[in-house]
């Protein structure tokens, strides 16, 4: 199976409170997962995971919350090319915002600029509708990351 980084930006906690909640299911289906809270890119690239798993809340008018954004900022200055590396993006957002999941986004087209393969389309969970967003996220984890 896959060593897994899960790269996490969270605000209020909902975002981490979800990745909190996939580290073990992703386990228990046989990957190797290290969690980032607080991710720093040579961390990350240390680990040399075969996927990169962003979970992330949006915050203000669509900004990468604060944990999240040194991280966004070092990938973006830095520009390590990612040749093909596998990854996929869960966004939190409320889509009553002009912004909805704005965080995701931004990190998602980063990403692709980087030559990174999307795993899957993103997968965007609205306040709006679900007040458990982990009960969306971790069926939907399960199935994407069955395929590697």
């Amino acid at each position: 199976m896959a060593k897994i980084a899960l790269i996490v930006g969270s605000v209020y906690g909902g975002a981490q409170y979800v990745a909190e909640q996939a580290a073990p299911l992703l386990t228990n289906i046989g990957h190797e997962v290290v969690l980032f809270d607080e991710p720093k890119l040579d961390q990350v690239k240390a680990l040399d995971a075969g996927v990169w798993l962003v979970i992330t809340s949006t915050t203000g008018q669509g900004d990468i919350p604060d944990n999240l954004l040194p991280f966004y900022l070092e990938l973006k200055s830095r520009f390590p090319l990612l040749a093909g590396k596998p990854f996929a993006v869960i966004a939190l957002g409320d889509s009553s915002y002009e912004t909805f999941c704005g965080a995701g986004e931004q990190m998602r087209e980063l990403l692709l600029e980087l030559q990174g393969s999307e795993l899957a389309p993103m997968l965007r969970i609205d306040a709006c509708e679900t007040l458990e967003p982990e009960n969306i996220a971790l069926p939907w984890l399960e199935q994407q990351l069955k395929k590697i």
